[in-house]
């Protein structure tokens, strides 16, 4: 038992918490009783959560800190940054592109065998929120602390490239000290990351529970079509992801799929990228892609590259069409695509942001808002494959980036980038090389 890894013990408790879930969901005299099972389970869920978001905001900070410090120049920030980007809108596109395939192959919303909502039902998503001016001026924190406080990556982000930069302008003492301090900071974090990842298969066990408790197993026989078809496109854009990280990583390729299996399967059975990211941060270093550039380009993509939450928006928007008999052409369709595909970048910062983005175009196409209530009763089980799918998209980005940026280590090499003084003071220019 001792031989196990986490990854064996996540497995045992998403199949423990789907036999704890369908007893609890056989044995509940109602629908009440359900969900009050479930929210035993959700009390363990939340802990475990809880202990991983309070990790989240200062291992960000560390870990983009010390990387931004030890670069020579902005220009070399400036030049990872439009790699990653430009990585992130390829892989947008070709995940809205695989959503609107076979969401029109398979047509899941026509001719459903349930009743429709009423059109003018209300959905209660706070669609104003997704706005071009509340995202820009979102990006910005007014304070550091609250910004830490609520998680918000893309803010930490923009305060530790102001922070990192001016660090890595600190002369003599001073700023060696602090290069030391936030170095040290780092692998307190990753030491504590190992902690709380001791807890995810108890969280993970209550987390799939409390889903099977209240949802049983028949709501897959009743959304079968579109629950399948969803994860058959997710596998394609799976595919897609994996051979186009095997032109660039080659033979590796492999190598880092198993590496992230387990952050994957934590993103899947929590349904939550925050989870996942602590561990996932670790293994992208086990890997070989340098800590530094770890730090900058993975909370870039849990921003900008949400490649399964570009599928969903695609499959529901099409699904509720098909559902209402709304007759869309090609040309609206793609139409749709591009918008989605700009209208999602501000979806980090707003709550359930995948419907929202769905939500705030339906109108502009004459949908009505209230399909999403088709979808909305069964979105966690669609939320856990496109977290996962969000998790794999952005560990192939960051190693990609980091192959094109020679800040990969060979394999075999296990690139641990230790917290000491020549660490913290040496210079990496443009990631050129990589110390051991």
């Amino acid at each position: 038992m001792k031989k196990w890894k986490l990854s064996h013990w996540i497995m045992l408790g998403m199949i423990l918490g789907i036999v704890a879930g369908y007893a609890c969901h056989r044995n509940a005299s109602d629908e009440t009783a359900a969900k009050a099972m479930a929210a035993d389970f959700g009390v363990v869920t939340t802990i475990f959560l809880h202990m991983v978001k309070m990790i989240i905001a200062p291992l960000v900070f560390a870990t983009l800190v010390s990387g931004i410090a030890s670069m020579d120049s902005g220009r070399s920030i400036g030049r990872i940054g439009a790699k990653a980007l430009g990585w992130f809108v390829g892989a947008s596109l070709v995940s809205l592109g695989i959503g609107l395939l076979f969401v029109n192959i398979a047509k899941p919303g026509a001719n459903l065998n349930m009743p429709l909502p009423p059109a003018d039902a209300a959905t209660h998503l706070q669609t104003s929120a997704l706005n071009v001016k509340d995202f820009l001026t979102h990006i910005v924190p007014s304070s550091i602390a609250e910004a830490m406080a609520g998680n918000q990556i893309m803010q930490i982000l923009v305060f530790s490239l102001f922070f990192g930069i001016a660090l890595g302008k600190v002369p003599g003492e001073p700023g060696v000290f602090l290069k030391r301090a936030v170095d040290g900071l780092m692998e307190t974090m990753l030491l504590a990351t190992n902690a709380v990842m001791a807890f995810a298969p108890v969280g993970i066990f209550a987390a799939i529970a409390g889903v099977i408790t209240v949802q049983g197993l028949g709501v897959v026989v009743t959304y079968g079509k579109l629950i399948g078809w969803f994860y058959v496109a997710l596998f394609a854009l799976w595919t897609v992801l994996y051979f186009a990280g095997r032109a660039a990583l080659g033979r590796r390729m492999p190598e880092l799929i198993r590496k992230i299996r387990e952050p994957m399967m934590i993103a899947f059975s929590t349904a939550s990228s925050e989870a996942a990211f602590p561990v996932l941060t670790e293994k992208l270093t086990e890997f070989g892609v340098h800590r530094r550039l770890v730090g900058f380009v993975l909370p870039l993509g849990y921003s900008f590259n949400l490649d399964g939450s570009m599928v969903y928006q695609a499959f529901a928007a099409i699904f509720i069409a098909q559902a209402f008999g709304v007759h869309m052409s090609i040309g609206t369709q793609i139409t749709m695509l591009l918008i989605l595909m700009i209208s999602s970048k501000g979806m980090a910062a707003v709550p359930r942001g995948s419907l929202v983005v769905v939500a705030a175009i339906l109108p502009m196409f004459h949908l009505p808002e209230a399909g999403l209530l088709l979808v909305m009763g069964i979105d966690q089980l669609l939320d856990m494959g496109r977290t996962a799918t969000n998790v794999l998209g952005n560990s192939i980005a960051s190693a990609v980036v980091a192959k094109w940026e020679g800040a990969l280590s060979p394999a075999g090499t296990h690139q641990r980038d230790q917290a000491s003084p020549s660490a913290s003071v040496e210079p990496v220019p443009d990631y050129g090389s990589v110390r051991s």
